[in-house]
């Protein structure tokens, strides 16, 4: 082979080297994509597919499940109820935020009445009411309801404590008519910005433990180092004693 053929062979190879390596890069931008915490498999440092390791959330195999602790129905009307649930995070050190849930009533025979859904957060060690009126129930008589959570829906991430400010609840007095009964309590802010748009639960039982009468309120203001009065009202008398009473603030998780 000749100088110039020489020359001519190693300019045309570093030419090639340079546009295969120029398409290796262009394929490698197009194609490879690096490993995130929503790729649908098991990379990185994960425990478990997109949870664990530096994921945000952990895997839910790791973590207890919510439980639901009871759910009851109450008619509130003709052809209408109440649904008041309380959902228990065990889980210390985790939470969940826009956890799926679904009620479904059942009448007798197991007939469904009605089946409703929403979402709730679940703060660590927090045992959370569901409260959703006013459901359509024709002319069926209740037998049963349930709330449920279905497990890999919900998306546990990491929290040492709880980090809501939660008003102080106090002065709980039942008062108004056996046919028309009103529970009143007292909210207290110990923080240094109002609490704007609190929804606040009531639930009331008898001396056996069941629960005989669920109302909510929603609480515009309760201002800075300040106080409001939560109201709930019923049109008709509980269906027992009422023995205690639970007010329950709601709170979101920031």
């Amino acid at each position: 082979m000749t100088w110039a053929r020489e020359r001519q062979f190693i300019v045309f190879s570093v030419l090639g080297a340079i546009v295969v390596a120029f398409i290796a890069i262009i394929g490698i931008a197009t194609f490879y994509k690096s490993p995130t915490c929503t790729d649908g498999a098991k990379n990185q440092d994960e425990t478990g597919v997109d949870c664990g390791g530096s994921c945000p959330y952990l895997c839910t195999a790791s973590e207890e499940s919510p439980t639901v602790l009871f759910t009851k129905a109450i008619p509130s009307g003709v052809g209408r109820l109440d649904v008041v649930a309380l959902v228990e995070n065990k889980n210390t050190t985790a939470a969940a935020k826009h956890v799926p849930y679904t009620i479904t009533v059942y009448g007798f025979g197991q007939s469904l009445i009605q089946r409703v859904s929403g979402t709730l957060d679940l703060p660590p060690g927090a045992s959370v009411p569901v409260f959703v009126p006013d459901i359509a129930s024709g002319k069926q008589v209740v037998e049963t309801s349930f709330l449920a959570i279905d497990d890999s829906s919900v998306k546990w991430y990491s929290l040492t404590s709880d980090p809501r400010l939660l008003p102080d609840v106090s002065d709980i007095v039942l008062a108004g008519s056996t046919s028309s009964p009103r529970v009143t309590a007292t909210l207290a802010n110990s923080g240094v910005a109002p609490m704007k748009n609190v929804r606040v639960i009531s639930i009331v039982r008898d001396v056996s433990g069941n629960t005989i009468g669920a109302s909510a309120t929603l609480i515009q203001t309760i201002p800075a180092l300040g106080k409001a009065t939560a109201m709930f009202t019923w049109n008709a008398p509980f269906t027992g004693v009422p023995v205690s009473i639970q007010v329950l603030p709601i709170i979101p998780l920031p």
